[in-house]
């Protein structure tokens, strides 16, 4: 028998922080849904399903590394669930988000959370401690969003036949396929955000590499700019987003539930299982 929902997570090497996400799920107060991992050419992930025999577990393998986007369109093609539910592999949903996002889609097409973005240090032994954490909650009026996005795809949820409607997600916009995916979805159908931040972002800095992942950045999203007709519009992340004054007069109320406790994944328990 088919699970109601799948729960798509693509990832590449890095075995500590998918665990965390996986140890969330197996915390979730709605229990019928399997996990879709999409292997993007990594190291073999196969012990997971040892460490978690009570998650619903398939796991596809791509031969080569495909990146992202097809990674994710790989795993929505394969999932069995009527609902998919996205989730990066670093990205966590606190226990109550599955339940809570259900809910709400019975009226909707696309249903999304609120979020903790959240900076971190790792332990010696392969745990992210949470260092600081912020707020990412902000309405989602169509015309707003396609200034700046603050559509967050983790956690996000939606009927897999929406994908007959609108096509698979583009790669050819590659780090913003999130919000081409929103903005195809927002034209023609109804899209909720609920004012619960149940799901937290992992961020992290990319170092000395930022002004080149930038410049690259810069074409994809002057790709989406010409896609959705948008201008030109400048390049961001979720956290810089909150310093733009456009952005704190989006803000929302949001209920909140974390206290910024780190997750042990089964993995820092066994840590045999990745050499």
């Amino acid at each position: 028998m088919s699970p109601l929902l799948s729960v798509v997570i693509s990832t590449y090497n890095r075995p500590y922080e998918l665990c965390e996400s996986l140890e969330m799920l197996t915390r979730q107060t709605f229990p019928d849904f399997e996990v879709v991992i999409v292997n993007d050419a990594g190291p073999s992930i196969d012990f997971v399903r040892s460490l978690y025999p009570d998650l619903q577990i398939r796991i596809i393998t791509h031969t080569t590394n495909r990146q992202l986007v097809h990674a994710k369109n790989t795993g929505v093609e394969q999932a069995r669930g009527t609902y998919i539910m996205l989730c990066d592999d670093d990205d966590l949903l606190l226990p109550v988000h599955i339940e809570k996002m259900l809910e709400q889609i019975d009226d909707c097409d696309l249903v999304y959370s609120d979020t903790e973005i959240f900076d971190f240090r790792w332990s010696t032994n392969h745990m992210r401690i949470p260092t600081s954490w912020l707020l990412f909650a902000h309405d989602n009026n169509y015309e707003d969003m396609r200034k700046f996005s603050t559509f967050f795809s983790s956690g996000a949820l939606y009927r897999k036949s929406l994908h007959a409607k609108i096509g698979l997600f583009d790669p050819y916009v590659q780090p913003y396929w999130d919000w081409d995916f929103y903005l195809r979805v927002a034209q023609n159908h109804v899209v909720r955000k609920v004012p619960i931040a149940s799901t937290l972002y992992a961020f992290a800095e990319a170092g000395d590499n930022m002004s080149q992942q930038a410049n690259v950045a810069r074409g994809y999203l002057d790709r989406l700019c010409d896609k959705h007709q948008l201008g030109v519009l400048p390049t961001s992340n979720f956290k810089r987003l909150l310093e733009e004054p456009a952005i704190q007069a989006r803000k929302t109320a949001s209920l909140r539930m974390w206290d910024g406790s780190p997750v042990q994944s089964r993995l820092i328990e066994n840590p045999s299982f990745v050499v």
